[in-house]
């Protein structure tokens, strides 16, 4: 079974939050938070921070260990992703559009559930009411949840292992 480990910061404040439109790679077409693969030597926070200004052009600090989910894929059985999932207020910088996202702020009344990955619908709401969460989604090959282990946990028990 291979574990690839991969972040994603949600970057928040008041009543919006700023998502990217994913434009080419894995989840192309879909609006999500910003991140990726941990690299040799990073730690978790550090990869965060580097695939945030990568594709939103922005410097996020004072991140937030919200949860870690695993995700799973009808067609890639032996294929773990472990995304550590953060949130922030504190960043510098202006959101800037880069070869891999389109950055748009979002009310948080008008998040486009609808076109991001269907597991967001249940962590997503939890992180910006200062939640955090553990759990494991299954994709069937239509690209919907077919299982999960979704639940909300203590804070205190969310770890990042860097």
């Amino acid at each position: 079974m291979e574990k690839r480990v991969l972040t994603l910061c949600i970057l928040h404040q008041k009543n919006r939050v700023l998502l990217g439109m994913k434009k080419r790679g894995f989840g192309e077409g879909k609006w999500n938070g910003f991140g990726g693969k941990v690299e040799e030597g990073e730690t978790i926070e550090e990869a965060t921070i580097r695939e945030t200004e990568e594709e939103a052009g922005v410097t996020v600090a004072n991140l937030k260990a919200h949860g870690v989910l695993e995700f799973r894929f009808l067609e890639k059985p032996d294929e773990i992703l472990e995304v550590h999932i953060f949130g922030t207020r504190d960043y510098t910088g202006t959101p800037t559009e880069s070869e891999e996202m389109r950055p748009v702020w979002y009310k948080v009344d008008d998040i486009p559930y609808d076109d991001m990955w269907p597991d967001d619908i249940y962590w997503l709401p939890e992180l910006l009411k200062g939640k955090c969460f553990e759990g494991t989604f299954f994709f069937g090959k239509d690209g919907g949840i077919v299982e999960n282990t979704f639940s909300l946990v203590r804070c205190a028990e969310v770890t990042t292992n860097s």
